[in-house]
């Protein structure tokens, strides 16, 4: 006499009708309680904010007081120029702290507790980017309140000023992928912040951000033309001070996608080799 033992749904991992649970729900809900643990430590560590709040201010007021009476004839003018793409790279920078911290993170063995855990693999690193869209947020929030006290305006509409600023965080969002990689591969957090500000200086300074493309020698111009960070900072321009869009705003949508679908799997992957 043989007895047939059915399982239950709870222990095969199946539903009754045999389809696969909803796996992407469950990722999203402990990526979402991880986005909540790095809010929390941003709440209790506010000066980790020191960089999204007054780096973003130095720079403005370095390059428009500086050089905007020789580039553009009056610092007002070139504010206009500037504040959009200044924004972005403000937040490419805050983007460095996600992978110094998870390596941080890495090192104290953090890691180790939820590798024991029964949540996918990948939520931590997830729930790390998510978390950290805080910082990209209060970093855009802060330049546009002080370029509106110097003088600032938006030349479009509420709407496409909106349009720009989910743009930026979006391209920073993808941008964050490639540090949260540095941040599994590198032994140490300063690495992880030394590797990263040397891709990030060919691509933020490597732009039209400064002055217009067409004023560059033709070696820097072919540069500036490939550089997606050019397309998302010409794109930002468009949507907050008007002119023409073209298909700015589609390129950095598609560098996005492209960075995400290259740079996440790459992560996932080294850090299921570390941990």
């Amino acid at each position: 006499m043989t007895t047939t033992i059915e399982r239950s749904p709870a222990v095969t991992g199946t539903t009754p009708s045999g389809q696969p649970p909803a796996r992407a729900f469950r990722l999203a809900r402990h990526s979402l309680a991880l986005a909540r643990r790095s809010l929390i430590k941003t709440i209790r560590t506010p000066e980790q904010l020191l960089d999204v709040t007054l780096q973003p201010v130095m720079f403005v007021v370095i390059f428009v007081y500086l050089l905007g009476g020789a580039i553009s004839g009056s610092q007002t003018a070139y504010l206009k120029f500037l504040l959009p793409a200044i924004m972005v790279q403000s937040v490419m920078f805050a983007a460095v702290a996600t992978g110094f911290s998870l390596n941080t993170d890495v090192k104290k063995g953090v890691f180790d507790r939820f590798r024991s855990l029964p949540i996918a693999r990948s939520a931590p690193l997830i729930g790390s980017v998510l978390g950290d869209l805080a910082r990209f947020v209060v970093s855009i929030g802060v330049l546009l309140g002080f370029g509106y006290a110097i003088g600032f305006r938006i030349g479009t509409n509420p709407l496409e000023a909106l349009a720009a600023c989910l743009l930026v965080i979006f391209f920073a969002s993808a941008i964050t992928w490639i540090f949260v990689l540095f941040g599994v591969i590198m032994r140490e957090p300063g690495a992880v912040q030394g590797t990263a500000f040397l891709v990030l200086f060919p691509l933020t300074f490597g732009t039209n951000m400064m002055v217009p493309t067409d004023t560059l020698p033709g070696w820097l111009q072919a540069w500036v033309k490939i550089n997606p960070v050019s397309d998302v900072m010409d794109a930002a321009r468009a949507l907050m001070t008007g002119g023409p869009v073209g298909d700015t705003v589609v390129k950095s949508l598609l560098w996005s996608v492209g960075i995400i679908v290259v740079f996440a799997p790459l992560a996932v992957s080294f850090y299921r080799r570390r941990v």
